[in-house]
């Protein structure tokens, strides 16, 4: 009796070591259906913004028409380079430029300077977040730094997905 007691106990191993090798082809299929993407696909996108966090660092009023809970949507392109045109990622009428970004497998972050009409100073939004072949979704964390009065730190969550084609000549399309 003790013998077939260690004919089953190796029996069962030998089947859990086999089915532990088992399947492995769909794991890995599932595991590159949800690889990163390389870079975001170059088209229209529609973003939705929402103000999570506004605070004044200067304890003045905020110098931003912005509220927190303000909801936005904005269109603008993303080049053919995969990196999107800053009207995507700005507060809405400023002038910006992406001074930085990475944008590669998955990941995003961008760092922009721009410039507001009617205030001299900077304007620094940074964007981190993830995104697919066709969306991204993140937040923006702004940081103001005007020489007079109005300065704030705002968090805006942000989700993109592309919408269609760039409309032939689209300034924003060559933007970023």
């Amino acid at each position: 009796m003790h013998m077939g007691f260690s004919k089953f106990t190796c029996m069962t191993g030998l089947a859990l070591a086999l089915a532990a090798c088992g399947g492995g082809g769909a794991q890995e299929k599932a595991a590159a259906d949800e690889a990163p993407a390389a870079s975001l696909a170059a088209g229209l996108y529609e973003v939705g913004s929402e103000v999570t966090q506004l605070a004044s660092t200067d304890n003045t009023t905020p110098a931003t028409k912005l509220k927190q809970g303000d909801k936005l949507t904005a269109k603008a392109c993303v080049g053919a380079d995969g990196k999107p045109a800053p009207e995507l990622l700005a507060e809405n009428g400023d002038k910006c430029e992406i001074k930085s970004s990475y944008i590669r497998n998955g990941r995003m972050s961008a760092e922009m300077s721009c410039a507001r009409e009617g205030k001299s100073g900077s304007v620094m939004p940074a964007m981190n977040g993830s995104f697919s072949k066709d969306a991204f979704e993140g937040s923006i964390t702004t940081l103001t730094y005007f020489t007079d009065d109005g300065d704030y730190r705002m968090t805006r969550k942000v989700s993109a997905k592309r919408v269609g084609d760039c409309p032939a000549g689209d300034a924003a399309e060559k933007a970023g």
